[in-house]
């Protein structure tokens, strides 16, 4: 699967330790490309995409849904990603043409272009209400916040690293990450092995950049805890949305609403958030739609 984005499931420390890793090169570009994202902008959906990719494929029902959403006070004007149990995710951020200075390291400041503001996480697992959990954000860098919202909401220690690298022309070079999860009860002499692994580890785009698949990161990160891979899910950027739900969405507005909608050709544009797509409505199909309103 080296040529496919993928994540990669893996249990370690007689399953002590619960991991994931994803590599997301080619659903970060077709997002990139799809919004005609700044590279700040690449950086900071990209990572998100990824984190919620692996936490979506924690999930157990064939119909559960994740959403990742930032609120936040930076030039991105938040970001929203939302993810299923199939490895299939979508995003946006609210300004794609957003701009912030680098950080001093060279790395692009997805911190400050995040801003200061709240990560929410919510699951629709198909019950009456779905699960919701709110965590200040910590530092804007996307994997350092999840970390902390595990730890907070979910009570879960992790770790969470992603990384995404953007060429001098804008296109995505390399994607990924990983998070590493603890289970209840694990030894001490476990948590020392991994937190010196962590100590030294490189980043996740140097790691991609050198030629290690998820399955070698998780090695990387996992070593001396005897890794077990336990399965793949293939991973892509995939929307949902649909001709059919757009109009249904028009008619939704009603007679009067619908009527005011039309441009100067008479033709009504709508643009999923999602993915960019635009769908047209010309002038006979809207007279169809309101038809349908009416009755």
């Amino acid at each position: 699967m080296a040529d496919k984005d993928y994540i990669v499931r893996a249990t370690a420390a007689d399953e002590f330790i619960r991991a994931f890793a994803i590599t997301s090169r080619g659903l970060t570009e077709t997002a990139r490309a799809a919004h005609d994202l700044s590279p700040v902008a690449t950086a900071a959906l990209g990572r998100l995409l990824s984190g919620a990719a692996m936490m979506g494929v924690m999930m157990k029902g064939d119909r559960d849904v994740l959403t990742v959403r930032i609120d936040a006070s930076g030039p991105l004007a938040g970001l929203l990603v939302t993810a299923d149990s199939h490895g299939h995710v979508k995003g946006y951020v609210g300004n794609p043409y957003a701009e912030a200075p680098d950080r001093p390291d060279g790395h692009l400041g997805v911190g400050a272009a995040v801003g200061i503001g709240v990560l929410s996480v919510i699951k629709d697992l198909g019950l009456k209400e779905p699960y919701v959990g709110d965590i200040a954000l910590q530092t804007g860098e996307i994997a350092e916040d999840l970390t902390y919202y595990f730890a907070a909401s979910e009570q879960t220690p992790s770790s969470v690293g992603l990384g995404v690298l953007v060429g001098r022309e804008g296109t995505v070079l390399q994607a990924g990450g990983f998070i590493v999860q603890l289970m209840p009860d694990v030894p001490d002499e476990v948590i020392a092995t991994l937190e010196n692994n962590l100590k030294t580890l490189p980043s996740v785009t140097e790691m991609l950049s050198a030629g290690k698949t998820p399955e070698g990161i998780l090695e990387t990160v996992l070593a001396g805890l005897d890794p077990e891979f336990t399965g793949t899910t293939e991973a892509s950027f995939q929307c949902n949305c649909s001709r059919e739900r757009y109009a249904q969405g028009l008619i939704s507005l009603g007679k009067k609403e619908l009527a005011k909608l039309p441009d100067e050709s008479g033709e009504i544009e709508v643009r999923c958030r999602f993915c960019n797509h635009a769908y047209r409505f010309g002038p006979e199909e809207i007279a169809d739609m309101i038809n349908v309103a009416r009755g």
